[in-house]
């Protein structure tokens, strides 16, 4: 493995792999937040504790690591580039704040990009487990596998009566986040997910953009995810997220029937257009294309458009952010710059797609 293959490909076995509830449920994830025993906390450690965290990790992954885990690449972010870090979070590899973070970090990657324990971020360690499709349970089994795994080594701080102890109080207890991303133009267009997000936020969970906390929904994607940490087992919490997930699912697939039912052609026609604005458009922005991408692959979903594989979308929403851009354009682009290599790199995917299935 190496830092270029991280970097260079945009889709993640997790983007490309077919998993339930597909057409949806983008993915499913599992983080948890861990800390050291007898170690100060990541909010006011200094440079040398920061070091001595990532060398007992590095020590850890040096002894035999068990099959379902495999091997783990270990990247220091301050070796790396400023466009390979904006790459890596691009690709939901790490956080924005990992980028950010004064003191010395890391993170670990696995081969096929499942797997990414981020080290020295706002804990000393956030371990996260990406799969496709509506799998939290199995991804939680993953998650769990590599808690035991660095914890066979390394203490936790722990305590028997608040659990898991954190940097920020929000993450207490079990440390846990899960979240699946999901595609919901079928609530956007029918003006449903401004009444929905209220609801969620009432069962104890949030709705955020497609980068998490601060992002936009771009592209009608939303990461919904659990608030609480504390008082809930781990699988209480999965359960219920998953619960809640297959509501929404069964809400889109109603609204995406009422459309074809009332607005077959206007919805037709939104589909043709997007998909004649990514397969010729020589300017294009990010907003844009990301609402034309969303477009064709609902037009995918409901059958209008037989020619293209959601891999190739689940590519493009990757390749056509900024920090891609500009590492395949070798340097800094200006915005306008990148607005014209966005619309040649989609025109470039499509009619290579189009050309294979002929």
């Amino acid at each position: 493995m190496s830092l270029e293959k991280f970097v260079e490909n945009a889709l993640s076995s997790w983007m490309s792999a077919e998993g339930p509830e597909i057409d949806i449920v983008l993915s499913s994830r599992i983080r948890l937040a861990r800390n050291f025993k007898d170690f100060t906390f990541p909010t006011s450690f200094s440079e040398e504790e920061a070091k001595n965290i990532i060398d007992l990790v590095k020590k850890r992954i040096e002894q035999e690591v068990t099959p379902e885990i495999g091997k783990l690449e270990l990247l220091e972010i301050d070796q790396l580039q400023q466009l390979e870090k904006r790459v890596l979070v691009e690709k939901h590899l790490i956080s924005p704040n990992l980028v950010e973070v004064s003191a010395k970090s890391a993170c670990l990657l696995s081969e096929n990009e499942e797997i990414s324990i981020m080290i020295n971020e706002e804990d000393h360690l956030r371990i996260q487990c990406l799969m496709s499709g509506l799998q939290l349970k199995e991804t939680l089994k993953i998650a769990n596998l590599l808690d035991d795994w660095i914890e066979e080594s390394i203490d936790y701080a722990y305590d028997e009566e608040r659990g898991y102890l954190t940097s920020c109080p929000t993450n207490v207890g079990t440390g846990l986040r899960a979240s699946v991303m999901m595609h919901l133009p079928g609530l956007v267009l029918t003006q449903q997910m401004n009444h929905i997000i209220p609801a969620i936020n009432q069962l104890g969970l949030v709705v955020r953009g497609i980068y998490g906390e601060g992002s936009q929904a771009l592209g009608n994607i939303f990461q919904i995810s659990n608030q609480i940490t504390l008082g809930k087992s781990e699988r209480d919490i999965v359960e219920d997220l998953t619960s809640v997930v297959q509501q929404i699912i069964a809400q889109e697939r109603s609204a995406r029937d009422a459309l074809v039912r009332t607005s077959h052609i206007q919805l037709e026609d939104r589909v043709f257009r997007s998909y004649g604005i990514l397969s010729n458009a020589r300017i294009i922005e990010t907003k844009e294309a990301a609402t034309c991408i969303s477009d064709v692959r609902l037009g995918i979903d409901l059958g209008y458009i037989k020619n293209i594989s959601k891999s190739i979308l689940n590519e493009l929403m990757i390749l056509t952010q900024p920090g891609f851009l500009q590492k395949y354009a070798g340097g800094p682009l200006k915005s306008h710059e990148r607005d014209i290599r966005r619309a040649a790199l989609i025109r470039e995917r499509l009619n290579f797609t189009e050309s294979s299935s002929s």
